[in-house]
This record gives structure tokens, sequence and C-alpha cells, in this order.
């Protein structure tokens, strides 16, 4: 936007109690006013469909959406917002905000809303399953496992984190492989058996003090990646080295390219996009979908 005038809309979701959604609009009113811009914020119920939001909002002809919330939030409006010359505004409230930080969006709420109205906008990936589409990263196997164990003790009024590791604690003590054939662009990689699959939009660092990060948004890669089969001491081991920091390269298989094709004996599977669980029909074809998303970026920020 520029500081120029034009019109938005703000879907702002904090229904994980992030943020008071009353503060929350008056900053994000007042800031729209001195750049020039009228904002329309929706603040949505539990159990909105979030992307349905934003396109409807889309049909009213703004230039620039805003989407305030976690990455599940994020992921939801940029999902409608992906090949269309609408720009999306992120105003991280969630609690690891993975995509506004590999983005270089601030954290600062006050400095993120500044941002969506006066930086620059910059064409970025997305990554896409299905035609389902992930800015972060989706995955087939543990995680998935996890997150609905998650949720299913939340349902019993469990604490997020509690549960989160109630649930990592059952599924590394009950381990199961996937029987999957991989095919990374025109090479077909044979059958594997492994305990994960994760496919990033770009390739992530798995290794060191940048270890969960990306350089590069740009590259038009998807990055795929995953572990040997293993016993379950062997991959008690290799979850708690990588949430410590210290994988090594050489405890998994990597390799990039423009499209991945996996394929499972499964008829159903949960794949993971942007932490969101679904349940998907194999085979699975990720692409890389170079450019497909504006998002405003600070000016002096490479992204």
């Amino acid at each position: 936007m520029g500081g120029s005038s034009g019109t938005a809309v703000c879907i702002l979701n904090c229904g994980a109690g992030t943020c008071d959604p009353a503060v929350a609009s008056s900053l994000i009113r007042q800031s729209a006013v001195e750049h020039g811009i009228s904002c329309e914020i929706l603040v949505p119920e539990q159990g909105d469909d979030l992307t349905a939001l934003a396109k409807e909002a889309l049909t009213r002809g703004g230039s620039l959406i805003l989407a305030g919330g976690g990455d599940g939030t994020i992921n939801a409006v940029a999902s409608a917002l992906v090949g269309t010359e609408t720009a999306l505004g992120v105003l991280p409230l969630g609690t690891l905000n993975h995509f506004a930080k590999d983005v270089g969006i601030p954290l600062d709420l006050e400095a993120a809303i500044r941002n969506a109205f006066a930086g620059r906008i910059r064409a970025i990936d997305a990554g896409e399953v299905n035609g389902r589409v992930f800015l972060n990263n989706s995955s087939l196997g543990i995680y998935p496992r996890i997150v609905r164990l998650r949720e299913a003790h939340q349902r019993k009024g469990m604490r997020k984190w509690i549960a989160f590791a109630k649930a990592l604690a059952y599924v590394l003590r009950h381990p199961s492989s996937l029987y999957l054939r991989l095919r990374i662009d025109d090479v077909h990689a044979g059958p594997r058996k492994t305990p994960f699959v994760f496919i990033g939009n770009n390739r992530y660092e798995i290794s060191g003090l940048a270890i969960g990060k990306r350089a590069d948004l740009t590259g038009g890669r998807i990055w795929v990646c995953h572990a040997p089969d293993a016993d379950r001491w062997t991959l008690f081991r290799l979850t708690l080295r990588a949430l410590a920091g210290w994988i090594r390269e050489s405890d998994l298989e990597a390799a990039e390219a423009s499209e991945v094709w996996i394929e499972t004996h499964h008829r159903h599977t949960d794949v993971s996009a942007d932490g969101e669980v679904y349940r998907m029909v194999p085979p699975f074809h990720y692409r890389s979908r170079p450019g497909a998303l504006r998002v405003m970026v600070p000016p002096e920020s490479g992204g």
C-alpha cells in the first residue's frame, strides 16, 4: 500500500486468547486512518470458515487483506489470496508465528500493523498438496498423529501444551511406520518405510542455531525429507536431538524439487498443512507455486 489511499479488510482471529480484539481493532483502525486507508474489521466466531471469509472479502475489491492470528489463521486467509493480486498483511498473534518470522514480519502488534499498511509488497512462494495451500510445511506420519491425539486430550479439558506432551509420549511409546513410494520430479525413489515425511515450502535448516528456519521463500522449490525406518528408541533419540537442535543432515534423507508425488497403500491418510490436520486421499501431489502470494513486508526486509 505504501501509504496510498485504498481499502482493506482485516480478519482478526483472537480465539486463542492471544490478544484483546477491542484493543487490537482500535490499533488497526487508528493506523489505517493515519495511512489514508478504509479498513473493515471482521472478528470471526469459533468455527467460522476463515478462507470463506477471505474469499468474500476479495469480492469487495480491496487491495489488502490483513490476517490476525497464528499460523493456521494466516494459512486460511492466504489460501484465498494465492494467485490473486490482493496483498496479505500479517498480524502475528499466535504462539509460534513461524511464517511471520521467516518473512521478516515484526512480532510486535503495533509494528506489524504499521507494516501491513505501509510496507512493501513482496511475491513469495506457496506450497500445495492436492490443491490445499501451505505456507510453511506439510507432513505425514508422526506429526499428524500427535495433533489428532492432542486434540482428543484437549476436548477432555486438558491444556494445549500438556496435551501435546502426553500425545508425543504416546506416539514415541507406540511408533508406527508409513509404507510409501516417492517420485521427486521425474525420479522414482522407490518404496520407503519411514516414521514421517516432512515437506517444506522451500528448504528448512535442520541443524545448528537456525534449525527450523528458512533462508529463502522465493526459490520455487519443495523440500522433502524423511527419516529412515527406526525402532522406538532410535526414534526417541532422533526426536530429542531434533528438538535440541543437534540433528545431523546425515540422520535424514532430503531432496529439493518442483513437484513430489507420494503414494501409500492406505485409502485415507492424515496430512498436516501449517499445523492443521486433514484427512486426504492418496496419492499426494505436492508442488511449488512460485511467487503466488503477495505479502506486505518491511521496506528494509529481504523477507
